[in-house]
């Protein structure tokens, strides 16, 4: 009777039998007809080339292709029911040689489709002349490589280009592959007296069972473009060109993928698709219901009622198609992949994704086995306790009249599946029982009185309803779509209600609706709040300790969503971990066909805005300090830094090797790993390269790499960059040989660097590029910090900078600048420069690039400063820093009166008179 051997899969496990397939009607009905068949499927889970031998060894017993397709589908369920039940096939298994069955039908059936067509009326040729190819779409379960053992397969077909044929009897390319399709459903989804191969369903193409049934690839982008709706791209999402599986492997539909991908994943963070995949899980709960009605049986469908398979298919849906335009390592079509994805991405809770895949599993096994039972497309739980109990066994369950271990399970995983559901979609309520969101709360879960109405502006507090009423009054305001103003009304309802309540303050409120009002026609972030309110309560807090995150937020509306990362707060910034990120999500914008210039550009944007972002929460929160922040920023700089150059390179057309010989070197606050927000970066490029061709093709790197850095785009910008240290300044070549700068740094020939050219290089270091030249990089610097100097000639030379530096930066008579000051930050850091210009020769651990507060400290155990100086310098310092650093973040003057600060300017004057005088 055709019994297998062990499945190939590593994945398979043989257990002792629980119970036998043949408790299948299905199973039964095949081993009787086709008893003398089963033996020609060789051993094993049948894959690709053993169901391609299959139908050949039919054909070759004298079966035309129809019957042959037919009785190798029968024969392979028989086979699948017998690995599942008697030998615990994994699902993933059974779904994929489905898939490869469908698969392997479909290619033989459209090449005899397609060959009988041409017999009739020759080749269709587009305006070239090529060939015109015709693609079979799968769609569902079929395009993710997921199909059940009884489904059928949702199908669209499209071809390349409109045309006509070359035959005696010419027929349009429309018309020609309409009459293909014709014959592929003749071959695949009639009825005979061996059966069908697949059910084939073409609801899913364009305009549905009104529209073509064959459609160009033109044809279906505009429709895509023009008409798509949301569940439209749910639906699209899993799609996949399943045959012919020559033109796959050419590579010819990958314009088709380009279409898809745009029309499912958008270029922003997508949650205005929550309310559609709301309203097609309604459709699909509201069917379920009304095929219940009056038949309680049909409660216990395990892929459409409450809590079943469809629902876990959703969640995954709903986060890849909000999430996947900016995170395409996270796409795929797969379901339990993407669980793993989302899990790895900090997108789902690990633990949920690790039980919404048990719960798929399960139920997808029990779908299985209900579906052996008659081979029927169906999901409902039979009501035979026969039946039920087999199914139950072949599970390790029991099921019992007094009791039932599988609905006892079902019941459990059900009831798991339909909490993460409705926690996620919330039916368009905020989840739990409270009612924050309406402030009169008439009736809880009713929807605030309209945002244009006295009555709406009367609930609020007074100082926030000042602000609301002109915005109210405006013209934007009166042009958006009911949808936006319901939404805007719940955000500033919600704001009201976190004020009165005391989880913000008034302020908080007011700062929100001015961060709002920019955004109002930038309708995905109106509904990402809508739909997290736990962001929206994160934001408000974190607009009352601080004015410049608004400002940022403004920029960058898009980081908001960092909010929704509870480990926030608890994680500080990994540059290998970001940068793998980054490389994981450059892999996968090639794989997806657009790893290009402008999407590149915006990942790079869309990355560093959401660290920066997080390092900005962590410090207004007051969970770093000011030192902290900065190792961060100049980290996170180092690491984007590091990305860019290689991602350009590989963009450079005058690229003459796989990677560069290149270095690029960080001067002032990045290279001190002081960098603070918003900071630009001071930076020099060096290359070591012989190659004739190297002068020429750095050159057009470091023009592109500025470009990649500086450009904004519509993710907004990443850096400022300042060239001006690099040797002869503005006047300079943008890149220069290691050579020649260390020739130049050294004083070697006529072309020299100036004493404050020595001064920034105090503070240089090698950040981003090949690592090796960074000990040559180090060698450098320190040789110069080293030689042998005037001591009196050096003291003036830098005192006279100071005194211009200073004169290009008044301060009003009466205040303190504690940047720029006597007695500021600056004048230590002048200081510093002098003493390790000046000792470092007799002092060598002067040298390391540390900051200044280590090298204070450094001189003053070296006895190069009285006691204490060096330390209350050192003190003074960082309190200065954290005074700058606090003014800015609240928007407030850094120039202060003198009394406030007079102890830490005190001390820095005692640092310069012991340096100076």
């Amino acid at each position: 009777m055709g019994s297998p051997s062990t499945p190939s899969s590593d994945s398979q496990a043989i257990v002792t039998a629980r119970c036998s397939a043949d408790h299948s009607r299905f199973v039964q009905r095949i081993r009787r007809r086709y008893a003398a068949e089963l033996p020609l499927l060789p051993p094993g889970l049948p894959r690709r080339e053993a169901i391609v031998g299959l139908i050949e060894a039919l054909g070759a017993g004298g079966r035309a292709l129809p019957s042959a397709l037919r009785v190798a589908r029968q024969l392979v369920l028989e086979r699948l029911a017998v690995l599942d039940v008697e030998c615990d096939a994994a699902m993933q298994d059974i779904t994929l040689a489905m898939t490869e069955l469908a698969e392997t039908t479909l290619d033989l059936a459209l090449a005899q489709a397609l060959a009988d067509q041409r017999a009739r009326h020759g080749t269709p040729r587009g305006e070239s002349g090529a060939e015109i190819d015709f693609w079979v779409v799968g769609m569902g379960k079929l395009g993710a490589r997921e199909l059940n053992v009884s489904s059928d397969i949702d199908l669209v077909y499209v071809y390349e280009e409109d045309g006509q044929t070359d035959g005696a009897q010419p027929l349009s390319a429309h018309e020609f592959f309409a009459r293909v399709a014709r014959s592929l459903y003749t071959l695949i989804g009639d009825t005979t007296e061996d059966g069908f191969v697949f059910r084939v369903d073409l609801a899913l193409r364009p305009n549905g069972n009104s529209g073509p049934p064959v459609v160009s690839l033109s044809m279906l982008e505009d429709y895509l473009q023009a008409q798509g709706r949301e569940w439209e791209r749910f639906a699209w999402l899993k799609s996949r060109v399943v045959a012919p599986r020559a033109s796959v492997a050419a590579g010819r539909p990958l314009p088709l993928r380009a279409i898809i991908n745009a029309f499912v994943y958008r270029k922003y963070l997508d949650y205005g698709v929550f309310e559609g995949l709301r309203q097609l899980h309604r459709k699909v709960r509201d069917e379920a219901q009304r095929r219940a009605a009056g038949r309680p049986e049909r409660a216990n469908d395990v892929k459409l009622s409450r809590g079943g398979i469809r629902e876990i298919e959703f969640i995954v849906q709903l986060l890849l198609v909000v999430r996947g335009g900016h995170f395409p390592e996270i796409r795929t079509r797969t379901t339990l992949k993407a669980l793993d994805k989302l899990a790895a991405g900090a997108l789902m809770k690990p633990e949920s994704a690790r039980r919404l895949a048990e719960a798929y599993v399960f139920l997808r096994r029990v779908e299985h086995r209900i579906q052996y039972l008659d081979d029927q497309q169906t999901h409902l739980l039979p009501t035979a306790d026969a039946d039920l109990n087999w199914i139950a066994r072949s599970l390790g369950l029991t099921c019992r009249a007094d009791a039932c271990e599988l609905l006892d399970k079902l019941g459990e995983i059900r009831e798991f599946v339909a909490l993460e559901f409705d926690a996620l979609l919330h039916d368009g309520r905020t989840p739990g029982s409270g009612c924050n969101g309406n402030v009169g709360c008439k009736p809880c879960g009713a929807p605030p009185a309209p945002l244009d109405s006295d009555s709406f502006l009367e609930q609020l507090p007074p100082e926030l309803a000042e602000r609301v009423r002109p915005l109210c009054g405006q013209a934007k305001i009166r042009s958006l779509r009911e949808e936006s103003k319901a939404r805007l009304g719940r955000l500033i309802a919600r704001a009201a209600a976190s004020a009165r309540q005391g989880d913000c303050t008034q302020e908080a409120a007011v700062r929100f609706i001015d961060w709002l009002e920019p955004l109002l026609r930038r309708e995905s972030y109106l509904a990402l709040l809508v739909e997290r309110p736990e962001v929206q309560h994160r934001l408000l807090r974190l607009l009352g300790l601080a004015r410049w995150p608004m400002r940022y937020m403004m920029r960058h509306p898009g980081v908001i969503d960092e909010l929704a990362d509870e480990r926030l707060l608890h994680s500080g910034f990994d540059a290998a971990e970001f940068e793998a990120e980054l490389e994981q999500r450059h892999e996968a914008w090639e794989r997806s066909g657009q790893a290009d210039p402008e999407s590149l550009l915006d990942t790079l944007r869309r990355a560093h805005h959401a660290e920066v972002f997080r390092t900005l929460v962590r410090d207004v929160e007051g969970r770093i300090t000011v030192e902290q922040v900065a190792d961060e920023l100049s980290a996170l700089a180092d690491a984007t830094l590091h990305r860019t150059l290689l991602w350009t390179w590989k963009h450079l057309k005058q690229a003459h090797r796989p990677d560069p010989r290149f270095a690029v070197i960080a001067y002032g606050k990045l290279g001190g790993k002081e960098l603070g927000y918003g900071s630009d970066l001071d930076l020099v490029f060096l290359f070591d390269d012989e190659d004739e061709r190297a002068p020429e093709a750095y050159s057009a790197f470091v023009r592109k790499l500025i470009s990649w850095l500086t450009l904004r785009t519509p993710a907004g910008e990443l850096f400022d960059i300042d060239t001006a240290l690099r040797p002869n300044g503005n006047s300079g070549m943008l890149v220069t040989s290691m050579a020649a700068f260390e020739k130049y740094q050294t004083g070697r020939g006529s072309n020299t660097a100036w004493t404050w050219e020595h001064q920034a290089l105090t503070r240089a270091r090698w950040c981003a590029g090949l690592p090796e030249l960074e000990p040559r990089f180090e060698a450098v610097r320190r040789a110069v910090l080293a030689a042998p100097r005037d001591a009196l000639a050096l003291r003036q030379e830098v005192h006279s900078m100071r005194e211009k530096l200073r004169a290009a930066r008044p301060v009003p008579a009466g205040r303190f600048d504690v940047k720029h000051s006597p007695g500021g930050m600056v004048d230590v850091e002048f200081a510093v420069q002098f003493l390790v210009l000046a000792h470092s020769a007799k002092h060598p651990e002067l040298l390391d690039n540390k900051g200044n507060i280590a090298l204070l400290q450094r001189a003053q155990d070296a006895g190069l400063l009285p006691d204490h100086v060096g330390t209350h310098a050192a003190d003074a310092y960082r309190e200065l820093r954290r005074a700058q650093h606090k003014a800015r973040l609240d928007e407030q003057p850094t120039q202060v009166d003198p009394a406030t600060l007079a102890e830490h300017r005190n001390a820095v004057l005692a640092l310069w008179r012991a340096v100076f005088d």
